[in-house]
C-alpha cells in the first residue's frame, strides 16, 4: 500500500523564520531572505490592511536579488500572527505603531547586528512605518544615549507605496461624496460590531479600532489614534529622514492626490517622489497588482536605498 506524499511546503513557508512576541500573548513570524554580506542594507516590509506577508514575496525576492537583506512580517491578527482577529481584544493604530513594531524592529536588529533597517510599507503599512519612524526619531533626538541608536531612531529611511492620507478632501472633487460615505460607513460598522467584516474598499476582516482610527483620520486629516499620547501630526512635520513615496496612476485607494497630501505633511523629510505611469515599464499599476511588476519596482527601490538614486 502506497502512502500519500507529505504536503509540499510553499516557497514562503520555507524561508528562515523568527518568532517575535508582543504584549497580550500576541506573536509574529518574521520571514527572512538574508544576504551573505552582513553589511548589506536591510529592509522590513509592512503589509496593507487585510493582506498577508506572503503576498509580498515577489517584491521581497526582487529586493533580495538586488542585493538587500529582506524581512517580512504580518500585522497583528493577519497571516501568520497569532491570535486571530476574533480571539483577542480589539486594537487600533496605537498598538500597531507603539507596541508591535518596536518589538519587530528589535528582532530585526538582533538578526542583523549593527543594522539600521529601511522600512517598506504598503498602504496602511506605509502609514505605520512613517508614524513610528517620526516618533522614534523625535524620541531619540530628545533623549540620546551613549550606546543606543543614532538620532535617526535606528531607522535609515522609509519607502512607501500606495500610502496616502484617506482625508476625504484629498480625493478628487468628484470622489468627495464617495470617500465620505464609504469610509464613514466602514467606521460606523466597525464601531457597532467591534470589527469590520470585509467588503467595500477593504476586502478582508479588520479590527474595530483600526477602522475607527482610519475613519477619524478620513474625517479630520489628523492622526489621532485612540489611546495615544503622541502628537503624530507634529512628529510627521519634524521627520527629517529619507523618504521615497511611490504612487501608481491606476490606484483608486491611494491615488496621487492623496499621496501628495501626505507628503505635504512632511516638509522636512528628504523626500523623493515616484509616480508610476506606463512609461516606467510597469504594466500593473493599481493598489494591489503592482507586485506583479516587482521585477521593475524592486531594483528601482533597491537603488534608492543603496545610492539614494531617485527612480525615473
Amino acid at each position: 500500500m502506497t502512502g500519500s506524499a507529505p504536503p509540499r511546503r510553499s516557497e514562503f513557508s520555507s524561508l528562515e523564520a523568527l518568532r517575535v512576541d508582543s504584549v497580550g500573548a500576541v506573536s509574529f513570524v518574521l520571514r527572512v531572505l538574508a544576504q551573505d554580506d552582513p553589511g548589506a542594507p536591510v529592509v522590513l516590509i509592512l503589509p496593507a490592511m487585510a493582506l498577508k506577508a506572503k503576498f509580498y514575496l515577489p517584491i521581497a525576492r526582487a529586493l533580495h536579488a538586488a542585493g538587500l537583506s529582506v524581512v517580512t512580517t504580518d500585522l497583528r491578527a493577519q497571516g501568520e500572527s497569532t491570535p486571530g482577529l476574533h480571539e483577542q481584544p480589539t486594537f487600533g493604530y496605537r498598538e500597531l505603531i507603539e507596541v508591535d513594531l518596536p518589538r519587530v524592529l528589535a528582532a530585526v536588529r538582533t538578526r542583523f547586528p549593527g543594522s539600521r533597517p529601511y522600512l517598506f510599507g504598503h498602504s496602511l503599512g506605509g502609514q505605520i512605518a512613517l508614524l513610528h519612524t517620526a516618533a522614534a526619531t523625535a524620541e531619540q533626538r530628545h533623549a540620546p544615549t551613549a550606546d543606543g541608536p543614532t538620532a535617526d531612531g535606528g531607522i535609515a529611511g522609509v519607502c512607501v507605496i500606495g500610502t496616502g492620507t484617506v482625508y476625504w478632501k484629498a480625493f478628487g472633487f468628484r470622489r468627495w461624496a464617495e470617500a465620505l460615505l464609504k469610509i464613514q460607513t466602514i467606521g460606523l460598522v466597525a464601531r457597532v460590531r467591534g470589527y469590520w467584516p470585509g467588503g467595500m474598499l477593504i476586502g478582508g476582516a479588520m479590527p474595530g479600532r483600526v477602522m475607527t482610527d482610519w475613519a477619524r483620520h478620513s474625517r479630520t486629516s489628523r492622526y489621532r489614534p485612540a489611546g495615544t499620547t503622541r502628537d503624530y501630526d507634529r512628529l510627521l512635520a519634524e521627520l527629517d529622514l529619507p523618504v521615497l513615496a511611490i504612487s501608481l496612476d491606476d490606484d483608486r485607494l491611494g491615488p496621487k492626490s492623496n499621496v501628495d497630501f501626505l507628503c505635504g505633511r512632511m516638509p522636512r523629510a528628504r523626500l523623493d517622489r515616484w509616480h508610476i505611469t506606463a512609461s516606467a515599464g510597469v504594466a500593473h499599476r493599481d493598489h494591489f497588482a503592482w507586485t506583479k511588476d516587482a521585477a521593475v519596482i524592486g531594483p528601482a527601490v533597491a537603488a534608492w536605498i543603496r545610492d539614494r538614486r531617485r527612480p525615473q
